[in-house]
């Protein structure tokens, strides 16, 4: 498709941390950030996520907002609260008129990945989930069940697991590790460490900030933190395998592939499963607008169009 062919829209990346807007006019690109929302599937999921959603698009301005043809969003939680997702679609096109798709963030992803081609993508962040879209549309999702039901292997995991042979250490349950003065530096005094953690609004991400510390600890030789990488690393690997064929390529994305010695872990895992790592295309925003301007894709039974 030439760029003049493309016509002007918006792609919206809404995360749970995150939200990213960016505009498209065939021509010059504007891209804004600002905060997430707790999920479609949560209770007032469609409403919170307009309210993360207007004051980014509202900023654009009516003369770039009058030519959109169309919005895409790839929203959080999409999968399990499609009712609300399609409230959410409803409601921002009487916002502003224009045509609006929504899908999950998990299927923008794949389709920013694969630049919209079939393939298994793995997305371990604070949550960890894989997803395989074959050619014919035909889709497979493995984890991605949560927190506290699994994303076995991610940030959240990683996190927790640390803190986990940390307490072990001070009781004397389990192996000295360096990960025991680091968790006392989070509260102080590791009495204090479970209202720390679990004090917050969001204890998940809570969880998945002290796997930077595992991290680094494993790359200095800690044998504890060590063990954690390593069983992160083969769950996720084990997710991946789960729903991609040997020899399929699979795209790893999310926020534990910013630590090189990990990413260096997981591919080589895949690989000696007899997989096909592949650098991502794109991103998820990327994704959201590839499905904001074609409708051939094989994902696009798994989009709601208003």
């Amino acid at each position: 498709m030439s760029t003049e062919a493309v016509p002007s829209h918006i792609a919206v990346d809404l995360g749970k941390t995150n939200c990213r807007v960016r505009i498209d006019d065939g021509r010059a690109s504007t891209e804004l950030r600002g905060a997430g929302f707790p999920g479609l599937a949560a209770a007032g999921g469609a409403e919170l996520a307009i309210d993360a959603i207007a004051p980014l698009v509202s900023s654009l301005g009516q003369e770039r907002l009058s030519a959109v043809a169309e919005l895409a969003i790839g929203a959080a939680g999409a999968d399990s609260g499609r009712d609300a997702a399609r409230t959410a679609a409803l409601r921002a096109r009487e916002l502003w008129g224009f045509g609006v798709t929504i899908a999950s963030d998990v299927l923008t992803a794949h389709i920013g990945a694969f630049d919209g081609e079939a393939g298994t993508v793995l997305i371990a962040g604070t949550g960890a989930v894989a997803f395989h879209v074959a050619a014919d549309g035909a889709a497979q999702r493995s984890d991605g069940w949560g927190p506290w039901l699994g994303d076995e292997g991610s940030g959240r995991w990683i996190g927790q697991a640390g803190l986990v042979a940390a307490l072990r250490a001070s009781d004397r349950r389990g192996q000295r590790t360096a990960l025991e003065e680091d968790a006392r530096a989070i509260a102080g005094d590791l009495t204090g460490l479970p209202s720390a953690i679990m004090g917050g609004h969001d204890v998940a991400r809570s969880l998945a900030s002290f796997a930077p510390t595992v991290l680094r600890r494993a790359a200095a030789g800690d044998e504890v933190a060590h063990r954690i990488v390593d069983a992160a690393v083969d769950h996720l690997a084990t997710t991946a395998s789960s729903v991609a064929a040997p020899g399929s390529p699979v795209s790893v994305i999310g926020g534990l592939t910013d630590d090189p010695e990990f990413l260096r872990l997981l591919l080589d895992e895949l690989t000696s499963r007899h997989l096909s790592p592949r650098r991502p295309a794109g991103s998820s925003l990327d994704g959201a607008a590839t499905l904001a301007v074609r409708r051939d894709l094989p994902h696009e039974r798994y989009a709601i169009r208003v």
